[in-house]
This record gives structure tokens, sequence and C-alpha cells, in this order.
């Protein structure tokens, strides 16, 4: 230090970077193993935030893939015949569409399913590829198109769920299709789609002769247009706008797409980037507590300088720099790896995108990744950095450090307030809400304290109620757990915000999951049929009686518009776009049914349920939601378009809807008497005990009522199991980083406090202590602390998970609970074998070489 004296005045930064480059040269190993904490949760941050702009990217680029065409208008009803001379005009070239919804048979195997079926005319996709096996499957269909033969083109999912191959034969309706090939991607369908829903394309002129279309069949109708390159397509169809709107056609162009499509997965990634932040978070708190024991270690190097005339901020700030340093090399090593986390999560999410994410470096990315890594660094080691100030020269002559440092500091409340602010902005750029972003705060917040204060009260208690009757090894032990440079806080806040996330993941699963574990229930229904025409409802009920199945629900489906409300007419309310009325509920179709009572699925709010008054005007029971999203009350008076008569009513009562239950539940139901004249379609329910009768039961529908339509509840219940599954495995692998990173943290805190550990290993071995006892000690030491950490984790899991039960979901809390006791004894045994694994060289060697070697 001779050869920097300390200047007159302020110091110049050189005097500052120098003095911490002398300082830091014994304890850059150290150092280096402080921010190791954060670089797990910089990789996180930094891949999350580079799949996000590759993504978007990607987006940007396949844009025109994602819908196939320059323009889609769809509808529920065939366009108006008052639109189709200007419809006509439009584009180039424009190919139609028919989708539904119905079962289809694989004659080869007697394999029945639900699938979309798309009556396709036309050349779309007009952008994309449409991948088939052979490839000449496309062209083989589309020269269907203008002849006899019947083809047809089969999701991949289904033909491998039935042992089908291109050349075998499909029935749909009361039409046979030779299979040309198998679909393996189409422009706009991702996997995840597929999979809910497998299509089946079939040319569009052999609908009629299929027998699938009858009246109140949920039907979908697209046209798809190609335009002119250069058109402005966004700008035709702004002259469109109030005529398409007024005969409730959509449009979706590439713009619009795109917007959808981006907004959908920046939510995701947002949210992805909150779960790595956390592991950065943890992360920080072990920087924190390692930079508190190595500012322990570092007072007396610190009274020195004060003697030779160094301010306490002086001081501070050497210290601060070797850490901003050494918080830099961590961040750009987490850069590092969050780069290479990049090309793995295009995997991870390949059944999700409805696009090729081409994979690059994002910049952006990694300069957030170095500064967010510097800050969060600098901040928290503020917290024990400050105490450094406050060391008197006279530390040069006495031992007792606490006298200087345990005062009251105001400038802790400031970085406390600092790293709060910091906190709450990121979450506020991830979630661009103020609400949410202090709710996303305030959670971290109780739950650091709650673990803080689990750890704080175990060593209050030990201290308080230290068995002193008990053995010799278990009390040097559970001494460890309240002793100077004890790890208890440390390990009992990251090891338990780790459990914590993983915890609350798998238990969030199983809740989401017991909101549609139905098929296993007893008596529960599990087969729903559909698009039952009146004429055929004695025919249906045949099919299942004569197989002794219950008819657990039979219930009329009338199909209408929403007209006006309090005689304003929906076109005129679509007009104001500031009443906070959702567009969507005043354009779309309802599907309503007609009785005089709830149902248990349903919960009476307000009013009554459904009744007829002697006025005749009908009173109606709506679903909450319903109120709320249309900005209705009760007594006003709703006027719908029953298929073309005006039908005046008046909201009577509201419900609240459980629409997780196997019910035929509806936002709108009628009162008996009213609706019963009107065309309508039959729903029947009814449990059938085995995939033997299920599949008998499809069959005879197939091949007598072609247009009713079958859902296996089973096999739905086990798509969304595939689902949950995929995506659980997604958050699980971003929540692996705060458990890594726990586990940094404590190899860290054990390899920081390895020194304390020496000296009190040695004065052990010194009084007469075996290495068998030091080793029991050391055991009963960490097996503690991870089984304090896992069970505060779990605690806090639990508690989570019923709130979000009990609250939100509505649903009995159940937890299995030795997959949560697996989590724990995990935890336990992995956080014991690291306090004894780094711990070994003080178990295996001399005291005396150790200490020389420490020295």
């Amino acid at each position: 230090m001779n050869n920097h004296p300390i200047p007159s005045a302020r110091p110049a930064l050189s005097w500052l970077w120098r003095m911490a480059w002398r300082d830091s040269r014994r304890s850059r190993s150290r150092l280096l193993l402080f921010v190791s904490a954060i670089v797990l949760g910089i990789a996180a941050l930094v891949g999350i935030r580079g799949f996000g702009d590759n993504l978007a990217r990607s987006i940007d680029e396949q844009a025109r893939e994602l819908v196939g065409a320059d323009l889609v208008l769809s509808g529920s009803q065939p366009f108006d015949s008052t639109l189709a001379p200007t419809l006509r005009k439009l584009g180039r070239d424009r190919s139609d569409e028919v989708a539904f919804a119905s079962l289809i048979q694989f004659p080869k195997g007697q394999g029945v399913r639900l699938a979309q079926i798309k009556a396709l005319t036309g050349n779309f996709p007009y952008y994309g590829e449409w991948l088939t096996e052979p490839t000449t499957a496309v062209a083989a269909f589309r020269q269907a198109m203008t002849s006899a033969e019947r083809v047809a083109l089969v999701d991949d999912a289904l033909l491998v769920q039935f042992a089908a191959k291109p050349g075998d034969s499909i029935r749909v309706g009361k039409l046979t299709f030779r299979i040309a090939g198998r679909v393996r991607k189409t422009p706009g369908q991702s996997g995840f789609s597929a999979a809910v829903a497998p299509t089946v394309f079939i040319p569009g002129h052999y609908l009629p002769e299929t027998g699938l279309m009858q009246r109140g069949s949920r039907v979908q109708y697209r046209t798809y247009y190609q335009f002119a390159p250069g058109t402005n397509v966004d700008a035709v169809v702004k002259t469109l706008e109030k005529r398409l709107d007024k005969v409730n056609i959509n449009s979706d162009t590439v713009t619009e797409r795109k917007r959808q499509t981006g907004r959908s997965f920046t939510d995701l990634t947002r949210f992805l980037n909150l779960v790595a932040f956390v592991a950065l978070l943890l992360g920080c708190v072990g920087v924190a507590s390692a930079v508190s024991l190595y500012v322990r270690e570092k007072v007396a190097s610190v009274a020195v300088l004060r003697c030779l005339g160094a301010s306490g901020s002086q001081a501070m700030l050497i210290y601060l720099l070797q850490i901003a340093a050494m918080g830099f090399v961590g961040a750009a090593v987490g850069a590092a790896l969050g780069t290479a986390v990049q090309l793995l999560l295009p995997r991870l999410f390949e059944g999700f995108l409805p696009v090729t994410v081409t994979v690059a470096v994002s910049w952006p990315a990694v300069a957030q990744g170095l500064v967010t890594g510097v800050l969060v660094a600098v901040l928290f080691a503020l917290l024990p950095l400050l105490s450094i100030r406050r060391v008197s020269p006279l530390r040069t002559l006495r031992a007792a450090y606490e006298d200087d440092t345990t005062k009251p500091d105001p400038l802790r409340l400031v970085v406390y307030g600092l790293i709060l602010v910091f906190i709450t902005g990121f979450a506020y750029l991830q979630t661009r809400e103020w609400k949410q972003a202090l709710g996303f705060a305030g959670g971290l917040l109780v739950t650091f304290f709650v673990l803080a204060g689990l750890g704080q009260g175990l060593r209050l208690l030990v201290r308080r109620f230290y068995p002193s009757s008990w053995s010799y090894v278990w009390r040097q032990g559970l001494a460890n757990l309240y002793r100077p440079n004890n790890q208890t806080l440390l390990l009992t806040v990251s090891i338990g915000l780790g459990v914590f996330l993983m915890a609350t993941l798998s238990l969030l699963q199983g809740l989401l999951l017991s909101r549609v574990q139905v098929s296993s229930a007893d008596g529960q229904p599990n087969l729903v049929l559909f698009d039952i025409q009146p004429a055929q409802r004695a025919g249906v009920t045949q099919v299942l009686t004569s197989r002794r199945l219950p008819l657990l629900q039979q219930v009329p489906v009338v199909t209408m518009r929403l007209a006006a409300i309090n005689g304003e007419s929906t076109a005129e309310l679509k007009k104001d776009t500031t009443n906070g009325r959702s567009r969507g509920g005043l354009t779309r179709e309802y599907r309503v049914t007609y009785r005089n009572k709830l149902i248990s699925s349903e919960k009476l709010d307000q009013g009554l349920a459904p009744y007829l008054p002697p006025d005749g005007t009908p009173r109606i029971s709506v679903d909450s939601d319903f109120l709320r999203r249309l900005q209705v009350k009760l007594g006003d008076t709703l006027t719908f378009n029953v298929q073309g008569a005006p039908l005046a009513t008046i909201i009577g009562g509201t419900r609240t809807v459980d629409w997780t239950r196997v019910q035929t539940n509806f936002q709108i139901v009628f009162p008996a008497g009213v609706l019963e004249p009107a065309p309508q379609f039959l729903v029947l329910m009814t449990r059938v005990p085995n995939n033997n009768v299920l599949a008998a039961v499809q069959r005879e529908l197939v091949q007598n009522f072609p247009n009713v339509s079958a859902i296996d509840l089973g096999l739905v219940l086990q798509t969304l199991d595939d689902i949950l599954s995929k995506i659980s495995f997604v958050i699980r692998f971003m929540a692996f980083f705060s458990i890594a990173t726990g586990l940094v943290v404590v190899v860290s805190s054990v390899i920081v406090s390895r020194y304390q550990r020496v000296q009190e290993s040695v004065l052990l071995r010194t009084l007469g202590a075996s290495r068998r006892q030091i080793l029991r000690i050391t055991l009963v030491e960490y097996a503690l602390l991870g089984l304090l950490a896992a069970l505060a984790g779990l605690v806090l899991a639990v508690g989570a998970a019923w709130a979000l039960a009990f609250f939100l979901f509505e649903v009995p809390f159940l937890p299995t609970m030795v997959p949560l006791l697996l989590l724990a004894a995990v935890t336990t045994t992995l956080t014991a074998l690291i306090g004894l694994f780094n711990s070994r060289d003080v178990l295996t060697r001399p005291p005396l070489e150790v200490l020389r070697g420490e020295a």
C-alpha cells in the first residue's frame, strides 16, 4: 500500500481501482464465487429475452405464412348475398372453406374419433409450405377438386392414433375418401392445435353429399384472398368494415394476425422473464450474505486504511468497485450462457409455436443482462458494504467489530428502497401493468419476509430452548445454527424460495387438472352427443338405451343473436367505442336453452331463476360475466334475433356458472314455454363403461346419423393432461434456474465461511473431537438447514395453492403429499451432501496443515 499513498483531496477513480485491484489479489476466487450466484439468473433473463426477440422477428418475417393468405373473411353463417358482388371483386384469387366438427371413421380398423372437417375449394394456402407425406399429396388433392376422385388429407395425429397410412380409406359422413397423404404442417397451425383438433381436409364440392350439414350445426365459413403485391390490404378492409360488421363477418389480415400472435407470445415471455428474475434475486440474496461474511474478514484491512488517512466512504468504494467488477464478470458469463439457452428454448416450445424460430444472438438481450447483472450485484452488496463506512481506525487494536457496525444506518433504508423500486420497475417493464407489478413485488417481499422470519425464528428458538441434555454431536450441530457466521437465514431464504417455486408449480398443475378431472368419477358423463336434430332424437336415444347406457342429460339448444339493448340496436352500440361494452358480445352468435330452474353447476346471484310472467315477456337468466361484458343490469331489455324473428326479453336474474363442470352450461337461459317452436338441436350426455362400448356407439352413429358429433371426454382429458404437462415442463425448466441458483448460493456460502469453519473444527479437534464427530456435527447442521428450508418452501407452496383453490378456482384442495415429501427429502439430502463435500478438507487433513493453507 505504500506505493499508493492516500491522496489528501478526494481520491481519483484510478486510485480507487488500483487499491481495489491490489486488495483483491488474495480474494479474487472468492469474489468470483460471490457473483457466480447471479450467473444462472442472468442466463435465464438473457435466454428468455433473446428467445422473445428471435420469436418476434420470426413472426414478423413469417407473418403471411401465419395466415396463409393476405385476407381471411369468416362468419358462422353463409355470407350475405348482397355482399357477394363486392367480395368477388376482392383480390386476384380466392379460396373457400367450410369447417365444422364431426365424427370420422377409419373402415380398416373401425376406429372413430371427433375431428375438424375442412371442405376446401381453391389454391389455399397461398403462402407457406403445406407439408405432407408424400409431397405429391397436395397436388393430388387439388386435382381432385376438379375431378370425380374422392381424396382427403389427414393430420398426422389421426393417422398415428389409428395406425392408418396414406392409401387407406376414411369415412366422412356418408362418403368414403382415399387418404392421399398425411399432413405434417399447415400454415398457421401449431402442433398444439393439431393435437386438440386434428383436421381432415376434403374437396369442397363433396360437402353436400356427406350429409353433415344440418340446421343448427356449428359451422364456420371462411374465404381466403390473395392480393397483388404491394396492395394495402388493411386499407381495403377499412373501406368494407361497416358493411362487414353489419352482417357479422370478421376479417383477419397479415397485420392483425401478426399483432395478435406477437401479443400472445409476448405475454408468455414476460411471465417467464419474471420467473427468471426470481432466480436472479435469489442469487442476489446469496451475494449479499456472502459479501457480509467477506466484509467481516476485511475489517482489519479497512482499519489499516483508516489509520493511513482513508475515509470510511473511500474504503467502502474500494470494495464496491471489486463487487461491481466481479458482477460484470458474472453478468458476462451469464449472458454467454443465456445466449446458448436461446438455442434450446425453441425446442422446448416446438409444439406451441406457429412459426419456425430462427436463432441469432440478441445483442439488446445481452446488453440488458450485463446492465442488470452489475446493477443488482451492486445494489445487494451495498447492504453489507455500508457497514465499512463505520469501521474505526481503533479496530487495529481491538476485536469487537459489532460495536462499530450495528448502529442504525439511515442509508440502509435508502438502499432497501432502491431495491424495492428496482424490483417493481423490472416487473412493470414485463407486465406493463402497475397493479400486477406491485402485486409481484409485494408477493415476493412477503415470501422473502416469511422465509427470513422462519430462519430467524429457528435461530431464536434453538438459542432459547437449547437442549443441553442431548448428545455432544447434536448440541454442537444445533449450536452452529445461531453461532456467528451461521448460514441459517441465508439457506432458509435461498433453498426455501426454490422449493416454493417447484412445489407451487406442481400443485397448480394438479389444481388445473382437478377442474376437468371428470372421466374417472362414478356417474359423471364421459360422452357428449350434439347436433342431434329433433327428428333424430328417438333414433339416437335407441342407440344408447339398446346398450343400457343412461340418458344423463337431454338439452335443447337454440341459436340466436343479440339485436338491441334497451331499444338501441347493436349496430348503433358498436359505433360507440366509449361505452365499455364487449364488441364480441354484441356480434357473436349465442346458443341458449330453456328451463325454469338452475342446475348443479349454477348458483343464483341476483334476481330469480328464468320464468314467464303473465305479461308474456320472458324473464331470462344470464351469466354474471355477461352482465359485466355488456354493461347491463337487472331489468334491462334485451332483444334477440331468433333466426329472423325478433324476441324481446328482460333480464330477471344472474347466475355464477362453473364452466369446468361436465354440464351443458349456457350464458343465457330462457324460461320454458317460449322457444319450443324455434328451430333447434339437442345435446345428449351419457356415460359409457369402457372403450369397447364407446367405439360401438360411435360406429353406429357414423353409419346411421353421420351429422351427430360425439365428444369423448376421456380423450379430451388425456389431451389436456398432455398439454399441461408440456406447459409445466417449460415452466419447470425456468424454475430449475431458481433451484440451481439456490444450490450455487449454498456452495458459495459454505466456501465463504470455510475459514470460520476451519477455526471451529481445529478447536474441536484440539479439544479431542474425532473426525467422525466433526462429520456428524456438520451433517446435523446442514441436514437441519436443508430440512427447514424445504419445509418452509412447502408450507408456503401449500398455502399459496390452497388460496388459489379456494378463492380463484373454487375447488376442494386435496394436495398429493408424496411428491412434496420426496422434494423435501431430495432438498435435505442435497444440502447435507454439499455441506459435507465443501468441508472435506477440514475432515481429512491435519489441523496444522489446514491452518497453514488458510493463512
